[in-house]
């Protein structure tokens, strides 16, 4: 597959995509005030800085972009065609990362991870992505992946 941009322009494109505060995020966070639920954003000493931290209720959420984190199966992620070793690496490294992360959490937190593919295309059920995140808040479920 050849690029449809230069690799000046894609690599700025790639460089201007935000890590926090996404437009996922932003939804999830929304949906989750006016629930009633207050929170904290990217707590930097928690491993993997999470996007979205409930102390009241020792949990925390990440919210993962399905390309990002290599969110497998998924109509949202596809490996590029060009760079494909350098990506593969990238993605690899990112998931290493959060099963790290989540590992070290998971001794004192409970963990939510929410798949961007939940918010948007073919499988977008917003309600059912807040319920189903309100519910596992309120119980005593320690993990939870919303797809």
């Amino acid at each position: 597959m050849i690029d449809i941009v230069d690799s000046s322009t894609r690599s700025r494109m790639m460089a201007s995509i935000k890590s926090k505060n996404t437009k996922p995020e932003l939804l999830i966070r929304s949906l989750l005030h006016k629930r009633g639920f207050r929170f904290r954003l990217h707590v930097k000493d928690l491993p993997g800085k999470p996007d979205i931290v409930l102390p009241k209720y020792n949990a925390v959420i990440f919210v993962h972009g399905c390309f990002w984190h290599g969110h497998k199966n998924c109509h949202l992620f596809k490996l590029p065609g060009t760079r494909t070793e350098f990506w593969q690496a990238k993605i690899l490294k990112n998931q290493v990362n959060d099963a790290k992360s989540i590992k070290l959490l998971l001794n004192n937190w409970r963990v939510c991870i929410v798949w961007g593919c939940s918010l948007r295309g073919a499988k977008k059920d917003l309600n059912k992505v807040i319920n189903s995140i309100s519910e596992w808040l309120l119980s005593t479920e320690s993990f939870i992946e919303i797809t």
